[in-house]
């Protein structure tokens, strides 16, 4: 295997865009491991799609590092993209040329990697075999994106970059386009995709990275996840439950929703504390749940605290 094969898909470090007086994108370092399926996340004006525009060569930055298996896409893009593909917002495509010309005049343009073997198959994987000689212009948004994806695949890539890629597709389009990534992940394929559907992410990507105004915010495996997650107790007395409760050190952001107290816990070996403490006061615990942190909570706790999130109809640049 190449040298280069053993370096990292993506390690950004100190990575700076600037325009005029606006930093776009702020001293991020950036990490993607092979075999990841990597959600890059963020509100409107982020970052995030300057980012990957850099990542790809398509604009070069004004500090800090790039490496694409531990080459410079700016320094020589050619070697640095030679193993990547990937598109920015939607694929570039030509409306007046079938889906299969469309992908002729990618592959001939791309030195001819891929002949029509190589598309049949990808227009296959694609599900877009009995519609490939249809003008591209009379393609829903779900077969454009679909064909987008293809015309990455024809170059057979290790690193695949994709900016909304479930953008303007409906559920049925959704499903699929999980049951793919999934797929290329599974024959070794690394993924770096952008997305507002946090719900998708969080089934198919096994580690994000969360960038708002420009920073780097939160980057780190989805399973761990569950560690910031919030405990749920139903007691017999609640009053005098917040009472003990409110007396642990262990305990903090305690608060009442209704007839549960809600709290989180300094680490999992408190709950011991918790229900010794319950104990000693003589109240009863009928229910004490853990509950898991998900995706759209953490990005909304993350991006709040950074500044204010514009709420999710904002996640899609």
């Amino acid at each position: 295997m190449p040298e280069f094969a053993q370096e990292r898909p993506v390690k950004v470090r100190g990575l700076v865009k600037r325009y005029g007086r606006l930093t776009a994108v702020d001293r991020v370092d950036l990490t993607v491991e092979r075999g990841d399926v990597y959600g890059f996340l963020g509100p409107n004006g982020a970052g995030k799609t300057t980012t990957l525009r850099m990542l790809l060569g398509l604009i070069r930055p004004d500090g800090g590092s790039i490496r694409l298996f531990g080459r410079d896409p700016d320094a020589d893009p050619i070697a640095a993209l030679a193993g990547v593909a990937g598109f920015i917002e939607e694929p570039r495509l030509y409306p007046y040329l079938s889906g299969r010309a469309n992908l002729e005049l990618l592959a001939a343009l791309d030195r001819g990697r891929a002949g029509r073997r190589e598309i049949d198959a990808v227009l296959e994987v694609v599900e877009l075999g009995d519609r490939a000689g249809d003008k591209v212009g009379h393609y829903s948004q779900g077969m454009r994106q679909r064909l987008g994806l293809a015309s990455c695949l024809i170059r057979r890539p290790r690193l695949l970059l994709l900016d909304e890629p479930a953008n303007g597709v409906d559920p049925a389009g959704i499903r699929f386009l999980r049951g793919l990534v999934r797929r290329l992940a599974g024959e070794g394929m690394t993924i770096l995709l952008s997305s507002h559907l946090l719900a998708e992410v969080q089934e198919v990507c096994n580690r994000v990275g969360v960038i708002d105004k420009g920073q780097i915010v939160h980057e780190g495996p989805l399973a761990r996840l569950d560690t910031g997650g919030g405990y749920r107790l139903r007691a017999t007395e609640p009053a005098r439950a917040a009472e003990a409760l409110g007396r642990l050190r262990c305990v903090g952001d305690l608060r009442r929703e209704r007839d549960e107290l809600v709290f989180a816990l300094a680490d999992e070996g408190a709950a011991v504390e918790v229900t010794r403490a319950l104990a000693s006061a003589g109240v009863g615990i009928l229910a004490l749940v853990r509950e898991q942190t998900t995706l759209e909570e953490l990005f909304f706790r993350l991006t709040e605290s950074h500044g204010g999130a514009r709420g999710p109809e904002a996640m899609v640049a």
